[in-house]
């Protein structure tokens, strides 16, 4: 699931790219279009951050934790 979010957030960003790179100065919808994909980009964030956390109290997943010093 986090893989699915990651590439969606991924996905999104190349959206946002590809709108800044082929908007046509007259067109001012292509903005408004950038502007929403990173919104999406940004909500997908947190939700995913929020999703973590979830599993994280819930018990789902563990922190592994790193070794300090052997």
């Amino acid at each position: 699931m986090i893989v699915v979010f990651l590439l969606l957030v991924l996905a999104a960003l190349g959206g946002a790219g590809f709108f800044m790179l082929r908007r046509n100065p007259d067109d001012a919808g292509a903005d408004k279009r950038m502007a929403r994909t990173l919104a999406l980009r940004v909500g997908l964030s947190v939700t995913l951050f929020l999703l973590i956390l979830l599993a994280w109290s819930l018990g789902w997943i563990h922190p592994s934790g790193i070794p300090v010093g052997t």
